[in-house]
């Protein structure tokens, strides 16, 4: 009889050891995995959006507060910039290596949209072109009564050995702007011909800086100007005149390999909280709006 007792005794302390051991497993199993849940989550998993846009929107600093609100307010994409010129970057719609475009050359947005490249275009934003030189102003641009007389001014003045205009000559908004301002002014540079008369085939913020360098004259958005400033010594020699107007579009590029991202991207820079960004930009910094938003107007 002592001996069957001795056995049961032993199954039990052995069941109730198993049954310990069991429990502790079971706990540390759970704690790991409310560790998991509540320290190293794994991040959900986002959808690359190819952003064209022009130099001019990426050196003026816009999109280092722009990009981080729309991921903010929409964390299933990420956004990459490739920054061009306008020309590039509506080339890049074309081959699809681009979702959605930001761009400022609206008759070629309007073309790029028309031929099917585009599923629509929306205004986003303006502000102006600058005529900005040397502050000894050789051409007497400051004395200007507009663009036109401006742009003949420093023609003549170039022609005469005594300035320098420096070109971005890329193709980009500003560029395509520059060049009606020229024809405007009845006048048709070219380097090969007129050595007053440079091309970078750089940015804004490049260009910037050459013709500061050259003591030049150029032509630059004012965000730009603003934002590099105090690198610079060029002036601002004509402003606010109506043909210096410089309006951004938005254009969802049609199947695009992320079109669907390249579409949220889109509506959200024209909704009430993208354009409050785009408003509030710069504002406290330099006093003054760099970009005006202009989606609802």
């Amino acid at each position: 009889m002592r001996h069957v007792l001795r056995a049961l005794r032993a199954r039990n302390l052995i069941a109730l050891a198993v049954a310990i051991a069991l429990v502790v497993s079971l706990a540390a199993c759970t704690g790991g995995q409310q560790a998991t849940d509540t320290g190293t989550q794994p991040k959900a998993e986002t959808s690359e959006v190819i952003l064209a846009s022009t130099t001019s929107t990426q050196d003026s600093g816009l999109f280092d507060v722009l990009i981080p609100a729309f991921e903010k307010a929409d964390p299933e994409y990420q956004i990459k910039v490739i920054a061009v010129g306008t020309g590039e970057a509506l080339k890049l719609g074309e081959s699809k290596d681009a979702d959605v475009l930001l761009v400022h050359a609206k008759a070629d947005e309007e073309k790029f949209v028309a031929a099917g490249n585009g599923t629509e275009r929306k205004d986003v934003m303006y502000n102006d072109f600058l005529i900005v030189g040397p502050k000894s102003d050789p051409a007497g641009v400051n004395g200007s009564t507009d663009t036109t007389a401006a742009m003949k001014a420093i023609a003549d003045a170039g022609k005469a050995g005594k300035a320098t205009f420096v070109s971005r000559g890329d193709d980009s908004g500003t560029n395509k702007k520059e060049l009606k301002l020229w024809t405007a002014a009845g006048v048709e540079p070219t380097t090969t011909v007129d050595k007053w008369y440079e091309s970078t085939g750089q940015g804004m913020g490049e260009t910037l800086k050459i013709a500061s360098e050259k003591d030049g004259y150029t032509l630059v958005d004012r965000a730009t100007y603003l934002s590099m400033q105090d690198t610079l010594d060029l002036g601002i020699l004509l402003e606010k005149d109506k043909g210096l107007l410089n309006q951004y579009g938005v254009i969802v590029v049609t199947d695009a390999k992320n079109q669907p991202g390249g579409q949220a991207f889109a509506d959200w820079i024209v909704s009430p909280e993208g354009q409050k960004v785009i408003g509030e930009f710069g504002v406290e910094e330099f006093k003054q709006q760099l970009f005006v938003p202009n989606a609802n107007q």
